[in-house]
C-alpha cells in the first residue's frame, strides 16, 4: 500500500533543528527554533507553573476522559485572559473549546469555516508562519494574501494592507496575528488596528485571530489591545489560543478556540459543531496542560507570579534586540538596524537570500529558516558578537 509514497521535503522550520543537531561544530548557533531560551540556552517552564502543577498532581485523583470541549475552567479563563472585561460582555455569544495547542485551535477554526461555508476563503498576511496555510489549506479551504511587510523599512505595509483589505468580499476570512507577528515581528499599531476594524465591519469581513504571543511582546493588556477593539466592534469573530509561549507549556499541547457570534443562538450551535469536529478529529483534548493552566489563572497569588516571570521574558528578549542592535551598527556604521528596536516578540526578518541564508549555514554554522526569520532568543550574551559577525557578513550591502 504505501510503496507509493515519496519522501517529503523536511518541514521549513523544523528542518533546520534537525540540520543544526547534525552539524558538528562546538560554536554553532541556533537561531531558528521558534521557542523562547533563557540566558542559560534553556526553554524554562515559569516556576508559577510549576508550583501550579505541583498542587493539580497533588490534588488529582483520577485521569479520565475531560470530553471533546475539554476543561470548562480552562476554557473560561483562558478566553477571560485574551479578552479582558469584554469577556463577560460576550459571554452569551461565545463559544470556545480547549483545543490541541494553538495549531489545533486554528485547523478546528478552518474546520468550522468549512462546515459552515466551503466556499470561504482566508486570506493571510504576506508573509506569515510557514504552518499557517497547511494547517488552514488541508481542511479544504481556499487560501489567498494580502500585503503585510514592507521589505524597505521593515515595517507594516499598512496603506497597501488596508486597501487591499478594503477590496475583499462580504463573508471573507481574514487571518490576523494579534501581536509579535510571525515572522516578521512588525505589528499593527493602535491606530491601524482602529482603521482595520472600520474596514472590517464595513465590508462584512471575519476576523480569524491567532494569538499565539499574548504577553511576549510588551504585556498581557497591550498585546491583547487589538483583538479587544475587533471583538468589541465585529459581529462575529474567531480566535486561536495558543499556552505554549506564555506558560511555557510546549509540549503539553494547550490552546482554545473561542468562535463570538452574532447571536447567543448561533454561539450555541457553534458549539456543537465544535465538539462533533474535534470528536472526529482526535476524540478528547489533553488535560495536563489546561489544567495547569486553569489552576493558575484562577489562583491570584500564582497569576501575579506567572506575570512577573513573563516581564522578566518579555524584558529580556528587548534586551537583546537592544544588544545585537548595538553590535550590527557598530560593525555596519550608516546602515539602519533600528528596526530590531521596533519590532516586538521573538522573530525579525534578516532579509537575506537563499544564498545568504546558506552562507551563514555553511560558513559560520548560524541557522535561520528558508524565510531568514532570526530568533532573538537565540541571541545571547556569549555568543553576540559571532551573530553580528554572522550577519553583517552576509548581508547585501
Amino acid at each position: 500500500m504505501f510503496g507509493t509514497l515519496e519522501t517529503l521535503p523536511p518541514d521549513p522550520i523544523l528542518g533546520v533543528t534537525t540540520a543544526f543537531r547534525r552539524d558538528r561544530d562546538p560554536s554553532k548557533i541556533d537561531l531558528g527554533v521558534g521557542v523562547y531560551r533563557d540566558a542559560r540556552g534553556l526553554t524554562p517552564v515559569p516556576a508559577a507553573v510549576r508550583e501550579a502543577e505541583r498542587q493539580l498532581l497533588a490534588e488529582q485523583e483520577t485521569k479520565t476522559y475531560v470530553g471533546p470541549a475539554g476543561n470548562p475552567d480552562f476554557n473560561e479563563r483562558i478566553v477571560r485572559l485574551a479578552l479582558g472585561p469584554l469577556a463577560d460582555r460576550l459571554c452569551e455569544r461565545t463559544a470556545a473549546i480547549q483545543t490541541v495547542g494553538g495549531c489545533g485551535a486554528l485547523r478546528l477554526g478552518a474546520e468550522l469555516i468549512h462546515a459552515a461555508n466551503p466556499a470561504a476563503v482566508v486570506h493571510v498576511s504576506d508573509p506569515t508562519w510557514a504552518n499557517h496555510e497547511p494547517l488552514l489549506g488541508n481542511s479544504g479551504l481556499a487560501l489567498g494574501r494580502y500585503p503585510y511587510y514592507d521589505r524597505a523599512t521593515r515595517g507594516v505595509d499598512f496603506a497597501r494592507m488596508l486597501e487591499h483589505v478594503g477590496r475583499l468580499p462580504s463573508g471573507a476570512v481574514l487571518l490576523l496575528h494579534a501581536c509579535c507577528h510571525n515572522p516578521t515581528g512588525a505589528d499593527l499599531a493602535p491606530a491601524e488596528w482602529a482603521a482595520l476594524a472600520e474596514v472590517v465591519v464595513r465590508r462584512g469581513l471575519v476576523p480569524f485571530v491567532d494569538l499565539a504571543y499574548q504577553g511576549f511582546g510588551d504585556d498581557l493588556e497591550t498585546d491583547a489591545a487589538g483583538l479587544r477593539l475587533l471583538a468589541e466592534r465585529a459581529p462575529q469573530l474567531l480566535l486561536a489560543v495558543s499556552c505554549s509561549k506564555n506558560f511555557g507549556l510546549y509540549r503539553e499541547r494547550a490552546g482554545a478556540l473561542a468562535v463570538i457570534a452574532e447571536s447567543a443562538a448561533a454561539a450555541a450551535a457553534i458549539a456543537t459543531h465544535q465538539a462533533r469536529t474535534a470528536r472526529r478529529l482526535y476524540s478528547m483534548p489533553p488535560d495536563h496542560g489546561a489544567a495547569i493552566v486553569a489552576r493558575l489563572l484562577g489562583d491570584p497569588r500564582l497569576r501575579a507570579d506567572w506575570e512577573i516571570e513573563l516581564g522578566t521574558m518579555v524584558g529580556r528578549m528587548k534586551s537583546l534586540r537592544a544588544l545585537l542592535e548595538s553590535r550590527l551598527a557598530a560593525r555596519r556604521p550608516g546602515t539602519d538596524f533600528g528596526w530590531l528596536l521596533r519590532h516586538r516578540g521573538m522573530f525579525s526578518l534578516l532579509g537575506l537570500d537563499a544564498a545568504g541564508i546558506a552562507r551563514l549555514r555553511d560558513e559560520r554554522h548560524v541557522y535561520v529558516p528558508p524565510d531568514g526569520r532570526i530568533n532573538l532568543a537565540g541571541v545571547s550574551e556569549a555568543n553576540v558578537e559571532r551573530v553580528a559577525d554572522a550577519i553583517v557578513a552576509v548581508l547585501p550591502r
